[in-house]
């Protein structure tokens, strides 16, 4: 198990407290996962049930509420089977509990007593509710127009809240600056926070009698869903377990799309984004730290990355709360794309609900 540069190609240690290559380039993990499934099986219905496919070297540093394997419910969506996956339902109210799980677990591993993480909100709320548990110091860096229930959220945990001036980008230089002299507990820049992600496909391939949906929707700011899915999805091909990968469709909002539009120009390096603001929060991001590896994911995939606009949104969002799951607007992103994007011939989907109504106070 390695940590190698992107950019350069130097490695190193897991060991090592580093979140990024001495070049600035990003991280990737070098690890062999395992699937064991008798074992697995046999384990209590969390995500830890994956512990061989989880890059933490000692259980003792484990860090967890016993949290995931949510349910992937059946359902009718604008008169189409499909899964539900009801990752509103983590302890701190989203899917980056997967992540905040893995990372603080390899923060306690590594003995690190104070991290920094920027967020639009949920990722925050995670990492501050894990930090909470591990006794490790948070600050986390938020937008001033953060909702205030995810403000709230974080700072009851007892994290150190630094609410700044201007944009999801300007919040994030300001985090950076933080992070040259503290641990970067980054649900973007950090490899392990997707390795904590991946497991949403682990436990849908396993709930599925250990095969693949046809499709997966997903709604994309930084990528930590969508990218994780696709690290969990080359692992289990790796070990056998499957053969075939769901197309991955991302969805953005409208008003802030800059991997859409990179994707529509076949371009890997456009930062080109003509940015507005969104009711999905949870993504309005101008420039994804990994778009190279998102949009590498959509291609081999064979997938698709599409718009929404806002009333495409609140329409989806409505039509998803009067189905009885309430969830936040950015959830709603990946439901207004399925309706947009669906064909009409019979196939599996998954549309993951990734944050809960209460978190923005619908």
């Amino acid at each position: 198990m390695k940590l190698i540069c992107q950019l350069c190609h130097t490695e190193y240690k897991t060991s090592e407290p580093v979140w990024k290559c001495r070049c600035d380039g990003l991280l990737t993990l070098d690890f062999h996962a395992r699937f064991p499934i008798d074992k697995i099986q046999r384990r209590k219905p969390t995500l830890w049930r994956y512990r061989e496919a989880l890059p933490i070297e000692d259980d003792n540093h484990i860090i967890s509420f016993e949290e995931g394997f949510t349910p992937l419910t059946k359902e009718q969506f604008f008169g189409k089977d499909v899964f539900v996956k009801q990752d509103h339902c983590f302890p701190s109210g989203s899917y980056k509990d997967r992540g905040a799980s893995v990372l603080v677990s390899k923060i306690k591993e590594l003995g690190i007593k104070e991290v920094v993480e920027d967020s639009s909100g949920n990722a925050g709320a995670a990492i501050a509710a894990y930090c909470a548990k591990a006794n490790i110091q948070c600050h986390i860096y938020v937008p001033e127009q953060t909702s205030r229930g995810k403000l709230v959220q974080i700072e009851q945990y007892g994290a150190r809240l630094h609410t700044i001036q201007g944009n999801r980008e300007q919040t994030a230089n300001a985090a950076w600056q933080y992070a040259q002299t503290t641990y970067y507990a980054s649900h973007s820049w950090n490899p392990f926070f997707f390795h904590g992600t991946k497991t949403v496909v682990f436990e849908v391939v396993e709930q599925l009698g250990w095969k693949t949906p046809d499709m997966l929707v997903v709604p994309v700011g930084n990528g930590t869903l969508l990218y994780g899915a696709f690290i969990g999805l080359k692992e289990l091909e790796k070990e056998h377990i499957i053969d075939t990968f769901p197309r991955i469709i991302g969805v953005q909002a409208k008003n802030c799309a800059p991997l859409a539009s990179a994707w529509k120009q076949q371009n890997t390096t456009s930062d080109t984004c003509i940015k507005k603001d969104t009711i999905a929060e949870g993504i309005a991001i101008e420039h994804p730290i990994r778009r190279n590896d998102i949009l590498h994911a959509i291609k081999e995939t064979n997938g698709e990355l599409i718009t929404v606009n806002e009333n495409e949104i609140l329409d989806a969002l409505d039509y998803t709360l009067k189905k009885g799951y309430y969830i936040e607007p950015t959830s709603a992103v990946a439901i207004a794309g399925f309706k947009k994007y669906h064909s009409g011939k019979k196939e599996s989907v998954v549309l993951p609900l990734t944050g809960h109504g209460l978190k923005k106070g619908i």
